[in-house]
């Protein structure tokens, strides 16, 4: 696998990180998997599960509010949603939230600049683990709801890590995409695959992207090399992301440069 990542790679631009983890078989596969980048809207996740974990301390469910924040924030990317989910948590709790699991080096941002939280793919693959693992952090409830927010992310932002899944295997996702003057285009994207009587995560984050198209085929083709590698012979449920369907409007998960406050919608 690691051939076939660097081959898809061979003739690409930017800077990329891959973290891959197959709980059935025990592969690992990492790729610069502890280079920081700013994480634009796969932050998301991050925001969604310390509100499920809040309320599972609490010892409730989701209130009606969180529920009308967090699934937009997950579907359609909604910034404003995102704005309030993160300032009711509160950084001190967000921050306990990424101790819990286990990230390393993953940072947060200030209020309104969220999307410009640092983070890694190795940080982000643990994060995909507290929806995945049964031991984890999340108890099945909440991890069955964030998973399917993560299955119900709207089509035009199905692109990236969900190329070349086959048949029979579901993808949950989230993917960020923003432009910045330093390293140029942040485009990312991050999912946890289930079926068939296996699960397994792949991460893949990249910046210094000369576009939103570029950064995007060029997730998908080491996607398509992973899920090649872990389901041999199998028939495909999701190609590459044809060019005209990719929008270059970034995410907004960050204030324009130059620019103050909350991230647009």
């Amino acid at each position: 696998m690691s051939r076939d990542i660097r081959a898809a790679l061979s003739s690409r631009r930017g800077t990329v990180s891959v973290s891959v983890r197959d709980t059935r078989t025990g592969l690992v596969c990492d790729l610069a998997s502890r280079r920081r980048y700013d994480s634009a809207s796969v932050v998301k996740v991050l925001v969604m599960e310390a509100a499920l974990r809040r309320a599972q301390e609490w010892g409730r469910g989701l209130t009606d509010w969180e529920r009308r924040k967090i699934r937009p924030m997950i579907t359609v990317s909604d910034n404003n949603a995102t704005g309030r989910l993160w300032s009711d948590l509160g950084r001190s709790r967000l921050s306990r939230f990424l101790r819990r699991v286990g990230t390393t080096a993953t940072t947060l941002g200030s209020y309104g600049r969220w999307g410009l939280t640092r983070t890694t793919a190795v940080d982000q693959l643990r994060l995909l683990g507290a929806l995945t693992e049964a031991r984890g952090v999340l108890g099945p409830g909440s991890r069955a709801y964030g998973l399917r927010q993560l299955a119900d992310v709207r089509r035009d932002q199905r692109w990236g890590v969900p190329a070349g899944v086959p048949l029979g295997i579901r993808a949950h996702l989230k993917n960020g995409w923003l432009p910045r003057a330093a390293h140029g285009w942040r485009v990312h994207s991050v999912g946890a695959f289930t079926g068939d009587g296996r699960t397994y995560r792949i991460v893949v984050l990249s910046h210094d992207n000369p576009s939103m198209s570029y950064g995007v085929r060029t997730i998908e083709r080491i996607a398509q090399a992973v899920h090649r590698g872990l389901n041999k012979g199998r028939a495909l449920s999701q190609g590459f992301t044809p060019e005209s369907e990719i929008s270059e409007v970034p995410d907004g998960s960050a204030p324009a440069e130059g620019e103050g406050g909350e991230p647009t919608p």
